[in-house]
């Protein structure tokens, strides 16, 4: 027993090294000296863009190294409690050991996100695809578990547009998820999402299959240089709507911009000023000519996406089954739960992380 746990302290003691010398913590508090001294300039704020990109990284930088910091800090103490063979320590440190391993297992998971837009925020587009009501019923339940996932992590997030169904759910969203590393961490949910269940549409109760397609981009930052020019601009005004028509604005504010060159169409109607949704659909536009333009670019490794998603059977890429048993798969991972309730809540960070390695693995072995 006592070698065994040993051998684990080992482990994690080498596991937890690695991820100290990826992550450089040296580096790491030479970062956050240079970003505290950078925000305490007076003058800083007389930029608002440049501030709040340096107060966000210094918050991230210091989140980094407070993270590999304390699993230091609690991996020392577990084996300090070892080395004295006393009963009580032992076990507490035997208590302590799961969690600690589960902790530096997921730090690991993030020393994997070494994409170049990896430690970009996230947009994430949802579509209703085969299946009819049902789908616009699912494309709104999978809104909810990625608002719940990103709430549960303390992730900012903000619904650019939202298009309502005629008899329930949605037709499409698309919001942003604000979190370093959101699209390294999101970028493998691309793909289509199907859902098996009684449905609660049909008077009948017969079972349904029903699709939802997930599209993941980065946004875009000045330094990614998408030019768009303004004469490849369709731009139309129209009054946002509400679930049945209902309008929920007095003026027309929603907006709705169209790619010529490439037939690219974004909205926004976040019931805010047109300017504001104007702007705001600008960034989802350049978002998807930075993802098409890495598509086209990256096309030979197929490590990124490009084109319209067959949203319909045989091309999902996760399970969601509620009848006549209780399963979620991912079909690249093979990894599974039958706690369906706890995933559409939220808690899909085991798929996730499954999926950051299971990616990690495939760009190694294409490379």
């Amino acid at each position: 027993m006592a070698g065994d746990f040993a051998e684990e302290l080992k482990n994690l003691d080498a596991m937890l090294t690695g991820i100290e010398t990826v992550l450089d913590v040296e580096g790491l508090r030479r970062r956050v000296a240079e970003l505290e001294q950078e925000a305490a300039d007076p003058g800083l704020w007389s930029d608002q863009e440049r501030a709040q990109t340096v107060t966000r990284k210094l918050s991230s930088t210091r989140a980094d190294l407070t993270r590999v910091e304390g699993l230091r800090r609690r991996l020392d103490d577990v084996v300090a409690a070892f080395d004295l063979q006393d009963d009580d320590l032992m076990a507490e440190a035997a208590a302590e050991l799961p969690g600690l391993k589960k902790d530096i297992s997921a730090l690991e998971v993030r020393t994997l996100l070494s994409g170049e837009y990896d430690e970009r925020d996230a947009i994430i587009q949802l579509s209703a695809g085969a299946g009819g009501v049902d789908a616009a019923d699912w494309a709104a339940m999978l809104l909810r578990m990625y608002l719940r996932w990103a709430e549960r992590h303390g992730y900012t997030t903000e619904i650019y547009d939202t298009s309502e169904a005629e008899e329930a759910g949605l037709k499409s969203a698309t919001f942003v998820v604000k979190a370093p590393y959101a699209y390294g961490t999101l970028r493998s949910e691309h793909g289509v999402h199907r859902l098996v269940r009684i449905s609660p549409f049909d008077n009948q109760s017969r079972r349904q299959t029903s699709f939802a397609g997930v599209e993941v981009t980065p946004v875009v930052e000045q330094s990614d240089h998408v030019e768009i020019d303004e004469k490849d601009l369709r731009i139309d005004i129209f009054r946002s709507s509400g679930p049945g028509g209902q309008g929920v604005n007095t003026t027309d504010s929603a907006v709705r911009i169209t790619h010529l060159p490439t037939g690219i169409v974004v909205t926004c109607q976040n019931e805010r000023s047109q300017l504001q949704n104007k702007a705001a659909a600008m960034v989802v536009l350049q978002a998807k000519l930075l993802e098409r333009r890495r598509a086209e670019e990256a096309a030979e490794k197929q490590r990124l996406t490009g084109g319209p998603q067959d949203v319909s059977f045989g091309s999902q890429i996760r399970n969601y089954v509620l009848h006549p048993y209780q399963m979620v798969k991912d079909l690249r991972t093979e990894v599974e739960t039958s706690n369906t309730s706890a995933v559409l809540d939220g808690e899909i960070d085991e798929f996730i992380d499954a999926e950051i390695r299971w990616r990690r693995a495939n760009e190694t072995n294409v490379g």
